[in-house]
């Protein structure tokens, strides 16, 4: 079952906005070399307690260094998450079913969510960190590729739904500070949250 996300196998690219798309040899190395003593502060201090400074100080160069190839310090959060993204990205695009293509669609949309939640809370730290705000949040080309995954998934299994916006109210019930305050401050078990994904899913898709 292909994705018209992207090209049967090929990845949507999952680098933050405001960088460019394709970078020179020199500034893939650099690149390369502020994620690696980022990822390595993240480790030590949390990624809570991450700073353009102390990546720089790490790095051995200038702020305004990681400042031009990151942005700000949410853009060097998010260049983290990037890898993680791929992993799972891979998984539900290319991956074996059921979250990947050969299992029907409401097969698919019921393992989406459990399979998103289980890999947020593996680097919760880091993607509760990360959090863009609501003027960004939804433009982070990782979350369009879930959105559109979502779609896909929900036109195939609900017919004439609106599925756009349902895809939208589907990922909302996934966002990380949200299933944080409900398995942390609540003490919900994560199998219950995950329950609520199977009940909402089943009860859009049975019609």
């Amino acid at each position: 079952m292909s994705e018209p996300t992207a090209p049967r196998g090929r990845l949507l690219p999952l680098t933050p906005v405001h960088a460019a798309p394709r970078l020179r040899a020199d500034a893939v190395r650099n690149r390369a070399r502020l994620l690696e003593a980022a990822t390595r502060l993240a480790a030590e201090h949390g990624a809570a307690n991450l700073t353009m400074e102390a990546v720089a100080a790490a790095a051995s160069v200038g702020k305004g260094t990681v400042s031009r190839r990151f942005g700000d310090r949410n853009g060097l959060l998010l260049a983290l998450l990037d890898h993680q993204e791929q992993r799972l990205q891979e998984a539900f695009i290319t991956g074996p079913p059921p979250l990947g293509p050969g299992a029907d669609p409401v097969r698919r949309l019921l393992a989406f969510g459990p399979a998103v939640m289980r890999h947020e809370h593996a680097h919760r730290d880091l993607y509760l960190a990360a959090d863009p705000g609501p003027d960004r949040r939804f433009t982070v080309p990782a979350r369009r590729v879930r959105i559109a995954h979502l779609t896909t998934l929900l036109r195939q299994a609900t017919g004439d739904a609106d599925v756009d916006v349902l895809a939208h109210t589907l990922l909302a019930s996934l966002d990380i500070a949200l299933v944080h305050h409900l398995t942390t401050r609540l003490g919900m078990p994560p199998a219950r949250v995950e329950a609520g994904w199977t009940d909402l899913v089943t009860r859009l898709t049975a019609r």
